[in-house]
């Protein structure tokens, strides 16, 4: 097992090294110029405008300024932005909390929901339960998150005036009034990521239990005398979770990059709002380090999937 870690992550370095560079080559080459709101004011003079590109490494080729960022992110640096003049790891560090009060609460929430509603709708296939559950999975899976969340917005915002629409960034929770107004400006949110996220994870885990159900291993099981439960819980959903498990684990990495869509429509200043206005501006410093963030994750996270794949089947061996 540790051979096979090892062996990973180095593959996942040159992975790692390639990603960046591909992303760092397409910004840069990209039309836009992080200067150009300097450029539209008549009172800073070009001079000027010249020693900041010089200051920022602007007039540097290309390759010069990745070798330099990639030696400062290994360092712990991130660079600083580009428009704010602030370290970038603080501007992720502001943001970040606002994303996992309603991406990783909604994260959780769906797991927590989806896992038993598909291990229920697969054992009871074909009931007034599983046609509903399989219903809601294919309703909650087809609506586009922008369409759920104006339509929450219309619905329990601006008609029955139950929650608030705009998500207040600047609210400290202090006492239970504060705390209260804190989870009423998440419902709407939560519901909308959670609805998706769980409507996808139903219709993986029952499909995987229904196949897993009419295999031998499970029927041997049963003939053993073993009860129901023990069928189910130990013998077939241990085995219907591997795949489940690799599509937990590729979709925590978005914990950190925030949801775009929901929080732009809820105004949730999150890591996935900074993203999109950075990509705006051209900020390459905050656009590759939340990039690169999640480049890193994601093949962390591949490689948790893939232990967790011994752990869950003892069949399988790494060498």
């Amino acid at each position: 097992m540790n051979r096979y870690i090892i062996r990973r992550l180095l593959i996942a370095i040159p992975t790692l090294l390639i990603i960046s560079v591909v992303v760092f080559a397409i910004l840069a080459l990209a039309p836009g110029d992080p200067m150009s709101q300097f450029a539209a004011n008549p009172a800073v003079p070009p001079e000027v405008r010249e020693n900041m590109r010089h200051a920022l490494g602007l007039d540097q080729p290309w390759p010069v300024r990745y070798v330099k960022w990639l030696t400062e992110f290994l360092q712990g640096n991130w660079g600083y932005s580009f428009i704010s003049k602030v370290p970038v790891i603080g501007l992720v560090a502001q943001r970040l909390p606002n994303t996992l009060a309603v991406l990783g609460v909604a994260y959780v929430v769906s797991i927590l929901i989806a896992i038993p509603i598909g291990i229920i709708s697969a054992v009871r296939r074909y009931t007034l339960f599983d046609h509903t559950a399989t219903a809601f999975a294919f309703i909650g899976y087809s609506i586009p998150t922008f369409f759920s969340g104006i339509l929450l917005i219309i619905i329990f915002s601006i008609k029955l005036h139950w929650f608030p629409f705009i998500y207040d960034s600047t609210l400290k929770v202090h006492d239970f009034s504060t705390l209260m107004t804190q989870i009423s400006q998440s419902i709407m949110p939560i519901t909308v990521l959670a609805l998706f996220e769980t409507a996808t994870l139903t219709r993986f885990v029952r499909s995987e239990m229904l196949e897993n159900l009419s295999l031998d291993y499970v029927r041997t099981a049963r003939s053993k005398g073993l009860a129901e439960r023990v069928v189910i819980i130990k013998h077939a959903l241990r085995n219907s979770l591997i795949p489940v498990v690799t599509l937990i684990a590729l979709g925590v990495p978005t914990i950190f990059t925030g949801a775009i869509i929901t929080e732009q429509i809820f105004a949730v200043p999150g890591v996935g709002q900074l993203l999109i206005s950075s990509i705006e501006v051209n900020d390459t410093p905050v656009v590759m380090a939340i990039t690169f963030v999640y480049a890193i994750l994601v093949v962390g996270f591949n490689l948790v999937a893939d232990v967790l794949y011994g752990a869950l089947d003892p069949r399988i061996k790494y060498t």
